[in-house]
């Protein structure tokens, strides 16, 4: 029986031959998934497609299957590339709350850089090097700080969904053609804040901090909102006597 552990995708793509495209350029597995982000980078509807990829490279399209079975397997690839990239530039020193927030705020601005990437990958499972290395991390604060595992794992939960949710959803407006998102802002002032007080009261009494607060991102304060949270949570955790 053939005891050999199974290789993460990015491994065994590695171990591939590298071959010279037609312009001379070497194909390797970092240089492919590079060029996919660059041209979700430079957007439309059909940014990424095999075809489209190859012309970047100067390659034949069929030479990408050297390393991808597809299309969804290069995306499953962008998705883990932006989790690495995150975790390049994410702290591992500090109290868990201040490791959980700096996480949060570069995995959501790494996201928020590349909109088209994001709005592919931030659903995906992509079972790849750097998410294991991610939820391995995000775990071990949560167990650090003194969650039982069942809390860390709901609470890891949580925290990812609640930053890539906001990741898309900030990454989806930066995506809107720029007239759009100018309508988009405006239409806080514009719109809303002339509506009458005597049919929308609270609108009109809110109208001033509404139009400064929906052109931002509520996730800094979501965030602040959700580590709150987990701290009044693990103190009923963690008190003597208590229990989950």
């Amino acid at each position: 029986m053939d005891r050999t552990p199974p290789q993460p995708e990015r491994v065994i793509a590695r171990k591939r031959r590298r071959r010279p495209t037609r312009s001379g350029v070497v194909l390797t597995y970092e240089l492919i998934v590079d060029t996919a982000i660059r041209l979700l980078n430079q957007g439309g509807d059909d940014a990424l497609t095999v075809r489209r990829l190859g012309t970047a490279l100067g390659a034949d399209p069929s030479s990408i299957y050297r390393y991808f079975r597809g299309t969804d397997d290069l995306v499953l690839a962008v998705a883990d590339e932006l989790i690495g990239r995150t975790l390049a530039g994410t702290r591992r020193d500090g109290g868990w709350r201040e490791r959980l927030r700096h996480t949060g705020e570069h995995l959501h601005a790494t996201y928020v850089a590349h909109p088209k990437a994001a709005l592919l990958a931030a659903s995906r499972v992509t079972r790849r090097p750097n998410e294991i290395r991610a939820v391995e991390t995000g775990l071990g604060i949560f167990r650090e700080a003194g969650f039982p595992p069942d809390l860390a794992a709901r609470h890891y939960h949580q925290f990812v969904d609640l930053t890539l949710g906001f990741a898309a959803l900030d990454a989806a407006a930066n995506a809107l053609p720029p007239k759009a998102a100018a309508a988009d802002r405006a239409a806080w002032t514009a719109t809303y804040a002339r509506l009458d007080p005597r049919t929308h009261p609270h609108i009109s009494a809110c109208a001033g901090p509404l139009a400064r607060t929906m052109v931002t991102s509520a996730y800094p304060g979501a965030l602040a909102l959700f580590l709150d949270g987990l701290e009044a949570r693990l103190a009923e955790v963690t008190a003597p006597g208590k229990g989950r």
